[in-house]
């Protein structure tokens, strides 16, 4: 059977089956699809997601465990990936299109990507035949567009002489596979437009020294001494300490008011709106490495303490380290700093989890720092790839997926 065959939907005793590539990137599973096999109207390309993941089809079904489909019921083990060929004036990239699905839910959400899913991509695009192995070994690149959130990704993988890829272990997931790293273009002033959103490489907040740097995300980093802590202590433990948790909100609710963060429509968050946020400022606070790491971390989303460490929250504290003054760089051991060219600088963060490494391709400048991509490191896998039986798939979508292969059958 050939590439193009084994990716096309087929009839088999009746039932339309159809192509799949369920896969591992990071953290989190789920399925890559070829873009070309899957129907065009949204309507019946969700209800091909229903079928494939185990979703209630129309409405909600609490409890619902998606034991006929390929679903595992936490929301990192139910992400479909949309996946396209195209050519550009930069030249060719693949388009990635998420779906974000949830197990007692037949509705889908559109708005969002995922960093750690994306690993698998660059995979499927060599199964696919996209991309081909450098011969005699070396990097293969890879631009990913995302049509979610109209961001593109720069993915990274190595490859040794015999074709084979090279090997990362990650926190989270158990054993060496394929590495991939990925490439956050231009991740400066994520929300606030700049590298330092106060203007300052340390400012001093309830009497405690901060760093608040934007890449990526907006974060304020700081000290765990600063708080009696070293920084190795658990997530459980530091949430069950009243004191460090007020001590800490107090903190990072003045800095986020300093950095001058907005809300969607531009309008700047007000002190009530920043202590009830979920997602900015990040926060976290470091220490000297307990390990092989450069330094250590315990990360804050902000209203709870990570069991990790977040990919973007990496990249941020990451290019914080390289920044000569900064918190970060003060705890921080063994790290190279920029100079004038641009260079890459790999920064090992140890976490509860384990390491996470980041990867920062930066200059020194006037104002401290350039950063032109920041890298997170993730492993992926191919878990299987085969077709799946839709029994219960409606009329309208077999007819849309049995007559509408012509551009597979044109490849």
């Amino acid at each position: 059977m050939s590439r193009t065959e084994a990716m096309r939907p087929r009839l088999r005793d009746g039932v339309v089956e159809f192509p799949v590539h369920h896969m591992r990137g990071g953290t989190s599973t789920g399925l890559v699809i070829d873009e070309r096999a899957a129907p065009a109207a949204r309507a019946l390309r969700e209800e091909l997601l229903r079928h494939l993941m185990g979703l209630p089809l129309s409405g909600t079904r609490a409890g619902n465990r998606q034991i006929t489909g390929l679903g595992r019921g936490i929301a990192t083990s139910n992400k479909v990936f949309f996946a396209g060929w195209e050519k550009t004036a930069e030249g060719p990239r693949l388009s990635s299109t998420l779906a974000q699905l949830a197990a007692d839910k037949s509705a889908i959400d559109w708005s969002v990507n995922c960093g750690n899913m994306s690993a698998a991509l660059p995979l499927f695009a060599l199964e696919a035949g996209w991309l081909h192995r450098p011969a005699g070994g070396g990097a293969l690149n890879l631009a990913i567009f995302n049509t979610n959130t109209g961001v593109t990704t720069d993915a990274r993988m190595r490859f040794a002489a015999d074709g084979l890829a090279e090997r990362a272990e990650i926190p989270g997931v158990d054993g060496a596979f394929p590495a991939v790293d990925l490439f956050l273009r231009d991740p400066v002033g994520a929300k606030t437009g700049t590298l330092l959103p106060t203007g300052k490489v340390v400012d001093v907040i309830a009497g405690r020294e901060v760093s608040c740097v934007d890449v990526a995300v907006p974060m304020v980093i700081l000290r765990a001494a600063d708080f009696g802590k070293t920084g190795q202590e658990s997530p459980a433990a530091l949430e069950a300490d009243g004191a460090f948790i007020a001590a800490l909100r107090e903190t990072w609710i003045a800095a986020g008011l300093r950095m001058g963060l907005r809300n969607r429509a531009g309008a700047l968050l007000s002190e009530a709106e920043i202590a009830a946020s979920e997602t900015v400022p990040k926060v976290c606070i470091v220490g000297a490495p307990a390990g092989s790491g450069n330094l250590t971390a315990r990360y804050f989303t902000p209203q709870t303490a990570h069991p990790s460490m977040a990919v973007s929250g990496g990249c941020c504290l990451g290019a914080a380290a390289l920044i000569a003054g900064s918190v970060a760089h003060q705890v921080a051991r063994g790290l190279g700093m920029p100079g004038r060219d641009y260079g890459e600088f790999g920064i090992a963060i140890e976490n509860p989890a384990g390491i996470l490494d980041a990867v920062i391709e930066a200059r020194a400048d006037a104002d401290g720092l350039a950063v032109r991509k920041a890298a997170y490191r993730r492993s992926a896998q191919l878990l299987l790839a085969g077709h799946v039986p839709l029994y219960r798939a409606s009329p309208e979508l077999r007819a849309a997926l049995l007559g509408g292969t012509e551009a597979l059958a044109a490849d």
